[in-house]
């Protein structure tokens, strides 16, 4: 196969302007509530697909999210303006400048620029009422503890998949020297005894990113070598790593499950583009797939995603590697094949949910195994409903049969992941689908039904009347 040139991450179609609340001067505002006096309709999105169309033509992906996220905490370890380029526009990224305003840096955006200065960052809490919105958010612990000494971060919140602890966080934590209580939904640290220290980052299944990129933010400013066996290798974690260099850390082994760090005192403010979201253009190249389509994913990278890329071709799509991206050309039938989910260089978890709809249409009979989240398969009730035959065993194991056709419904989003799992299978259905809840999909992907419609696909977002609730 071969390999794919690194493409310009700057988009060759216009973006429209960011919504005002991205200047909103006061983000952390409480919400207001309606009185069971008072209640009445409210409104809140879905989207509206009419299946049945190949989709053609190119589609630009966006900067990504997981590795967006981190960088911005990242920002807060140097005092001054930091400016990170190709930042997808998505809820989550929102989500993480309110956290970082809470905590006392200056951040603006400016189309696909974030601009972040930690010079005034000194809060030491981030409370229940930001974290909740978002895993993520768990990301400023690092550098607090860092550049602060101290952090009292509430347990976070985000997608309904099983427990997802953040025990590996504060194990690594824990090995710098850092002394950790529980309380009250709380997480109290106080690092004013970290150094440098050698441990494993491993869990049951497998390394965390998360926890990679958190500790790796801690140990850049703290005295003495530390050496993290275990390391995640997603490419999003080396990102982030080379991004903390360029700032003046001094990390080795970039890349491998072994990061050797040895302390600065102090880091700079720098411009960095983010790399492109291997998991969108992922979803891109299976919509192809799905729909019988034909569609070039601009800026995407081979090398990032060979796991991905041969299981599209071992279900029969033609796959091309172009200097501008990658392309693919759904072709029928659509085959079946095997999934077991893997930290990188293994599938990702993060594509299990958009092969199962692709699979739901394959000859045959396809096993999905999902290593890391074994509860991940809340998508496969929908599915069902779209007339999917998807048994969900236990212990991380599924079997699709693949039948001739799905057909429109009415559907509900439960994570992220489902929701673009969801789209896919209507975008193939037979009829009208409508999906509730996208609030889920808009944490991921930046416009997906602009993106779409662009491509062919008879898509809509509209809002729905829901009835408030009460006071």
């Amino acid at each position: 196969m071969e390999q794919v040139l690194e493409p310009s991450v700057s988009s060759q179609h216009s973006r429209p302007p960011r919504s005002a609340s991205t200047n909103n001067p006061n983000p952390c505002a409480p919400p207001t509530f309606l009185s069971a006096a008072s209640a009445k309709n409210i409104f809140m999105d879905r989207i509206v697909i009419e299946g049945g169309v190949p989709l053609r033509g190119e589609v630009q992906v966006s900067g990504s999210k997981n590795a967006s996220l981190p960088q911005m905490a990242a920002c807060l370890l140097a005092p001054g303006r930091s400016s990170l380029r190709n930042v997808p526009r998505l809820r989550d990224t929102e989500t993480m400048a309110e956290v970082l305003r809470e905590l006392g840096a200056d951040v603006a955006a400016d189309d696909d620029v974030m601009n972040i200065d930690g010079a005034n960052f000194s809060v030491i809490e981030a409370p229940y009422d930001m974290v909740r919105k978002m895993r993520a958010s768990i990301y400023v612990m690092g550098p607090m503890l860092a550049r602060l000494g101290r952090a009292k971060v509430s347990l976070p919140g985000g997608c309904a998949i099983g427990a997802r602890p953040i025990d590996l966080h504060l194990r690594g934590f824990e090995a710098l020297g850092a002394e950790i209580e529980l309380e009250a939904g709380y997480v109290i640290a106080d690092g004013s005894n970290m150094q440098g220290a050698e441990f494993s980052l491993e869990g049951e299944f497998g390394s965390s990113v998360g926890a990679t990129c958190n500790v790796l933010m801690a140990a850049v400013l703290i005295r003495g070598r530390t050496i993290i066996h275990g390391a995640a290798i997603e490419p999003e974690v080396g990102e982030v790593a080379r991004m903390l260099n360029l700032m003046g850390a001094n990390i080795k082994g970039i890349d491998s499950p072994t990061l050797e760090i040895e302390g600065v005192e102090t880091l700079r403010p720098i411009s960095y583009a983010t790399v492109p979201d291997r998991i969108e253009a992922g979803t891109f190249l299976v919509a192809a797939a799905i729909t019988g389509g034909d569609v070039l994913v601009r800026g995407a990278r081979a090398e990032h995603m060979n796991a991905v890329l041969q299981k599209i071709i071992q279900t029969g799509a033609e796959v091309e590697m172009h200097s501008e991206g990658i392309r693919a050309r759904g072709r029928l039938p659509i085959h079946k094949t095997t999934i077991h989910t893997l930290p990188y260089p293994g599938f990702p978890t993060d594509m299990q949910a958009q092969f199962m709809a692709l699979l739901c249409l394959a000859e045959g009979e396809s096993a999905i195994t999902e290593g890391i989240y074994p509860e991940r398969f809340i998508h496969a009730a929908e599915l069902r409903r779209m007339g999917a035959e998807i048994h969900v065993g236990r212990g991380g194991d599924s079997r699709v049969k693949g039948v001739e056709k799905l057909l429109g419904a009415p559907l509900m989003a439960s994570d992220l992941r489902a929701s673009a799992a969801l789209v896919l299978a209507a975008l193939a259905a037979e009829g009208e689908s409508v999906i509730s809840r996208v609030y889920h999909i808009d944490r991921g992907y930046e416009r997906i039904e602009e993106k779409l419609a662009a491509l062919g696909a008879k898509i809509v977002r509209e809002k729905a009347p829901t009835r408030a609730a009460k006071a």
